[in-house]
């Protein structure tokens, strides 16, 4: 049978055709690919000719069209439909995955000729200079201007690290999967609503047990948290999340953890930084450790002292509650839903009914299209690779097709934790109008349609849905020649922007009468209702900040570390908290053995502080929608022309200046917390 990614696929937009893909298609294609991508190179590297723009950029742009391919598939699926089988593909392909791109960027014919073209670069137009320059980069971050034995060594480096992070994420699903408290008590389940007991039950259902089935998911154990009476349950899942994959099973991340910093640390002195901080954030928009924690800081003491007052008033809670202990970390989500019941008369089981996870979805597209006319209408026409997707046709005013968008929302047990937006195909214009597939995936709880239970989602899942949608927005509306700057391709603490800002349409009141309709009445969400979500916007920031930032800390912690220091999960933590003074009753929002933002991948590594960098801007951002009306037509213009067409065709700070007129400020940021 013929290999599916080794021939032309007719299908509606292109789209793979997954029903015929088998898990053992995957690494002859990958073969295949890095084999024709390696023959490409080789051509451009050895030509003949004086190096010019397009005979070597443009045509390194060209190149790796198949591996393209394959690894959107594959890649999109290891995180959103993975299974045994594919898990042990991953470990094998991705030393080999490392292993080609290394020996692209370490190609020294090629990368004489990048240089020379680099050093005509301002002759050059401007997304194509910045083409330039990124790519240069590129090679020099993979060690391409090193000595033969220093380059060989990084590339070992990053050939280990592939294995490890894959390793890393491994765990963490499999750990959290392994975990489930089965209840089934009425003295158990005290305090659960209904809503949280059917997610619960059909959880139950979906895993052959009996009674109610809560897991360590964040969908799952956020709710279980809030409001079950039982204070040893509490702790008990806890205490499950807090220690995911640093269990003493063979999922425990304690040594792939160390292993990884200790090799970023060595590749980081080897291309001549500092260390890996230095070395990932040299090439972000805060280029240095000491912005970040200058920021950090800025952040964390007023946040730091609306903590204070926020466990304060736990403890008064509690006492008042006939309790006789010290506030833990698995107290601070109840008393914290009881005080917000009691001081701003809001419930959360109130407000669910209003945000159908369908509602919630048609809202957010409503907002495009008011903000930038574009339209969204269901396709059943393509080829989509589980039963929870959704695409849709993305159009443009004039009708024109922008690109195709898939959503899948809910959570299972081959789908990782979290939240993240992704593609199958990224637009470009270079040599011909490529459209974009882009994908939402989330972990929302499911309903089960046969009892007529539905979806029904908690403010924090609300913002998430809109978060990710910005996120997919970013790579619908790219208008780029080149597909290496398309969309979210764009320096990592930038690339939050889109999403962040788009959260605030959320929870206007505006728009929420628009969207927010109760799933059994049909009635709009009353105005009281609306200005109790309003009055509890900044409730709860000084926690929702401190956890956030302590994880910022902890990251930045991890990776500047020298090669040769101790590489101790606990001490490091423990180090990292008490120099910021985080209270006991407070954890990081995500310990060191399930930190998959900065473990499982590069990305995000010394990077996890760039949400709140991105929070800076899209508070400031905002204030011009807020300034001349939310749905101003001038300012969305603005928006999508200078920010959202743009992806990484120029320097963001030049792209966010071009939209708001001037540099940011930070006091929109500690207004819209709650922390001036």
């Amino acid at each position: 049978m013929t290999n599916p990614f080794l021939t032309e696929w007719d299908t509606p937009h292109g789209m793979p055709p997954f029903a015929e893909i088998s898990v053992e298609d995957y690494e002859e294609a990958f073969e295949q690919a890095f084999a024709q991508r390696l023959q490409e190179i080789e051509v451009i590297a050895s030509a003949t000719d004086a190096p010019s723009f397009e005979n070597t950029i443009e045509a390194m742009e060209r190149s790796g069209q198949l591996l393209e391919r394959v690894a959107g598939v594959f890649f999109n699926l290891t995180s959103s439909d993975t299974s045994e089988q594919l898990q042990a593909v991953e470990t094998r392909i991705m030393p080999d995955y490392a292993a080609h791109f290394s020996e692209i960027f370490t190609n020294q014919a090629l990368f004489q000729r990048v240089r020379s073209v680099q050093e005509g670069a301002d002759a050059l137009q401007t997304d194509q200079r910045r083409l330039v320059i990124d790519i240069y980069t590129r090679f020099v971050r993979a060690g391409a201007a090193l000595e033969v034995d220093a380059r060989q060594s990084v590339k070992q480096i990053d050939e280990e690290l592939a294995t490890l992070e894959t390793q890393f994420g491994q765990s963490v699903l499999n750990d959290t999967n392994d975990f489930e408290l089965v209840l089934d008590d009425a003295d158990e389940l005290s305090g659960l609503p209904d809503s949280v007991l059917q997610v619960a039950a059909a959880e139950a259902e979906s895993r052959d047990r009996a009674g109610h089935v809560f897991t360590i998911s964040r969908s799952s154990i956020t709710p279980f948290l809030q409001f079950a009476e039982r204070r040893d349950l509490r702790e008990k899942i806890y205490r499950a999340y807090t220690r995911c994959a640093d269990n003493d099973n063979a999922n425990n991340n304690r040594e792939v953890l160390a292993g990884i910093a200790a090799l970023r640390a060595r590749r980081a002195k080897l291309l001549g930084f500092e260390s890996h901080a230095h070395f990932m954030l040299d090439d972000r928009m805060a280029k240095t450790p000491e912005n970040v924690n200058e920021l950090l800081d800025a952040v964390w003491r007023p946040a730091r002292a609306r903590l204070e007052e926020e466990a304060s008033d736990l403890q008064d809670a509690i006492q008042a509650d006939g309790g006789n202990f010290k506030l833990e970390p698995w107290d601070w989500w109840y008393y914290t839903e009881k005080i917000r019941n009691e001081r701003f008369d809001l419930d959360e089981e109130d407000v669910k009914p209003y945000f159908r996870l369908e509602n919630v979805r048609a809202g957010a597209f409503a907002v495009a299209t008011r903000l930038f006319g574009i339209s969204f209408e269901v396709t059943e026409d393509v080829p989509l690779y589980h039963e929870d997707v959704t695409a849709y046709e993305v159009k443009d005013r004039d009708g024109s097709l922008i690109g195709l968008f898939l959503t899948d929302y809910f959570m299972r047990p081959s789908k990782r934790g979290g939240a993240w937006m992704s593609g199958f195909r990224d637009q470009s214009n270079m040599d011909e109008p490529i459209y974009p597939i882009v994908v939402n995936c989330c972990n929302f709880p499911k309903g089960d349609a046969s009892s007529g239970q539905v979806s029904l989602l908690g403010m924090d899942e609300v913002r998430t849905l809109f978060h990710e949608f910005g996120h997919a927005l970013h790579g619908l509306l790219s208008r780029v020649r080149y597909p290496g700057q398309s969309g979210t391709s764009v320096k990592q603490d930038f690339v939050e922007l889109p999403s962040q800002i788009m959260e605030h349409w959320a929870i206007e009141p505006e728009v929420l009468r628009s969207y927010a309709t109760h799933y059994q009445t049909g009635a709009v969400i009353p105005d009281e209702l609306i200005a109790k979500l309003q009055a509890a916007n900044t409730f709860n920031q000084g926690f929702a900040t401190s956890e956030y930032l302590a994880a910022c800390y902890l990251d930045m912690a991890w990776h500047t570390l020298a090669e040769d220091e101790p590489q101790d999960v606990e001490k490091l933590e423990t180090r990292t908290t008490e120099r910021i003074g985080l209270p006991d009753a407070v954890d990081p929002r995500y310990k060191s053995t399930y930190f998959q933002h900065i473990f499982s991948g590069d990305s995000y590594s010394a990077g996890y502080y760039a949400y709140i960098w991105a929070e800076v801007l899209d508070a400031d951002g905002y204030g011009a929608f807020t300034e001349a009306g939310i749905f101003d037509q001038q300012t969305a213009g603005s928006f999508r022309k200078n920010i959202l067409e743009r992806g990484g065709s120029e320097d963001p700070m030049t792209l966010y200046r071009l939209f708001r007129g001037r540099d940011p400020e930070v006091e929109p940021l500690l207004k819209d917390r709650g922390l001036v």
